[in-house]
């Protein structure tokens, strides 16, 4: 039985290999993004702490509880904030060169995932064209079967 050959199976094969590499990539990518938000969120979450345990040292004193403001404690902590800050927004820098790069890779993959699916579609179309021409030399082949039989028949 005859079996169906597909041509540009080697490049298909490549280019599916292409795609799965990128897919790789943008993983990647979307890891380190992940990574970066984490370290974001986890820098406003001790920015927010950081003010509130400000705001208590500070209102304590305003009521009149407990003892006097130490000045350089307030100093220590406004510094830790300021540093939390800016660690933030380098992490946000970081971020958009992340976002730039996984735009980039997503386009990439995008592209590689259309020339695989173009080699799909010939492939499909090639199979389909073959299983017509298969059928009709099967039909052929049952034709002249039933024309002999046919003429075997009337010269008896």
């Amino acid at each position: 039985m005859a079996r169906f050959v597909f041509e540009l199976e080697a490049l298909l094969r490549q280019r599916l290999h292409a795609e799965k590499e990128q897919m790789t990539r943008v993983a990647e990518i979307e890891r380190d993004r992940l990574a970066i938000e984490g370290e974001i969120r986890a820098c406003q979450r001790s920015i927010v702490e950081e003010k509130r345990d400000l705001a208590e040292r500070l209102g304590a004193e305003k009521a009149g509880v407990g003892h006097p403001v130490d000045l350089r404690a307030v100093r220590v902590q406004a510094n830790a904030s300021l540093h939390l800050i800016t660690k933030a927004q380098r992490a946000v820098i970081r971020l958009r060169g992340v976002h730039d790069r996984l735009d980039r890779a997503r386009l990439e993959l995008l592209d590689r995932t259309t020339k695989r699916r173009a080699i799909e579609l010939l492939k499909e179309k090639r199979l389909e064209e073959w299983k017509h021409e298969r059928a009709r030399l099967e039909q052929a082949e049952q034709d002249d079967a039933a024309v002999m039989r046919h003429k075997r028949r009337a010269s008896a």
